[in-house]
């Protein structure tokens, strides 16, 4: 687990600092070939080296400042200067023609980060002004003579060389693109789920709304072989006087507190906030006895437990509505219904009561 959390910390590191860690690389490159040519005596190609070295290091601190597009102008500048160079003075057999594809990566990566649009063009341009430079150093200097003649273990070495930096670039910049890819879809997962929750979720109580509600219930009624199920229809009495006396702020922390206890007291049910101060039971399973009962034992819990406010006792209870499952009921809205005509009754006849036939 550590292990892959350090990999983890590390790729993330690259990521958001590909630019710093690009130049500086380029730099350790510039002065292994600085040692290499020096070791030749190759001193035009020395003094390049170090020329291109503090170009890098000018590159680093602009990184550090946020000047990106210049750092991408020096690199492919200074990378298809060296490789010209490079290339007359010890000749195309060393393989410093492999720099060009080198910065491949880079010039897509970073151009794509830097040009927008239509303004994309100039990646193509460079990539297509890249490989034919390098078809032009073929063709010009595959037969001609270097300057300096250098020893084939000192070719072979840089060719190797140049060829690990090639293919440290490109799988380099594949790794970032990859991650941040991968990175970038977990986030969309991440916030097409909170979109889906916060749709399908009320945002006072937690509780599911009615777009997330009645998917369930309608599910469970096409289910075969199901027990049956009870809906009940809850509505906290004289909530207009509560908010009348307490705030909207009081009526929001009743709201929050009777939620709590339902939440306990129906454990294993879903609930649902329908609307301002209207909740929905779904008990699967259920009878409408057995429900009864529950609702009696929710409604009791509600009345004998006020709602504390700023040192201050908001008594509150409510009115239960209850409808089973069963002939006639073909929609999730037509046992809502019936739970709510017989919540609608109660609240006619004294609130603070259970409801579960019709009168």
């Amino acid at each position: 687990m550590k292990k892959a959390g350090l990999f983890d910390k590390t790729i993330h590191f690259l990521v958001h600092n590909s630019n710093f860690v690009t130049v500086m690389v380029m730099g350790m490159v510039h002065a292994v070939l600085l040692a290499i040519m020096l070791a030749v005596e190759v001193f035009p190609l020395v003094y390049f080296n170090i020329l291109s070295v503090v170009v890098y290091l000018f590159c680093m601190v602009l990184c550090r400042t946020g000047h990106v597009l210049p750092v991408y102008v020096s690199i492919v500048t200074e990378v298809t200067a060296y490789t010209i160079i490079s290339t007359y003075f010890i000749g195309l057999r060393c393989g410093t023609y492999c720099f060009l594809f080198s910065i491949v990566p880079i010039i897509i990566y970073l151009g794509c980060f830097l040009f927008k649009g239509k303004s994309r063009w100039h990646v193509v341009v460079l990539l297509i002004m890249n490989f034919g430079l390098f078809v032009y150093l073929y063709i010009t200097f595959a037969q001609v003579r270097p300057v300096y003649d250098i020893p084939d273990v000192m070719k072979t070495t840089i060719v190797i060389f140049s060829s690990f930096v090639m293919v440290f670039s490109t799988i380099f910049y594949n790794a970032i693109y990859i991650y941040s890819s991968e990175g970038e879809v977990t986030n969309l997962e991440k916030e097409n789920k909170q979109l889906t929750a916060d749709a399908s979720e009320d945002a006072l109580t937690g509780m599911l709304n009615r777009r997330g509600f009645l998917p369930i219930v309608e599910k469970l009624m096409k289910e075969k072989g199901s027990a049956g199920f009870s809906i009940a229809f809850c509505d906290i009495d004289n909530f207009k006087r509560i908010n009348d006396s307490y705030g909207h702020d009081g009526g929001d922390e009743v709201i929050r507190h009777i939620t709590r206890i339902m939440n306990k007291e129906m454990n294993g049910c879903e609930t649902c906030r329908w609307g301002g101060e209207e909740f929905i039971i779904l008990m699967k399973d259920t009878g409408l006895e057995a429900a009864r009962e529950k609702m009696e034992s929710l409604r009791r819990a509600v009345e004998l437990s006020p709602t504390v406010f700023f040192n201050k006792r908001i008594p509150a209870t409510v009115t239960i509505g209850l409808g089973e499952f069963g002939d006639g009921i073909h929609t999730p809205e037509d046992i809502i219904k019936v739970a709510d005509e017989r919540m609608y009754y109660g609240k006619q006849n004294g609130k603070n009561i259970v409801i579960y036939e019709d009168h």
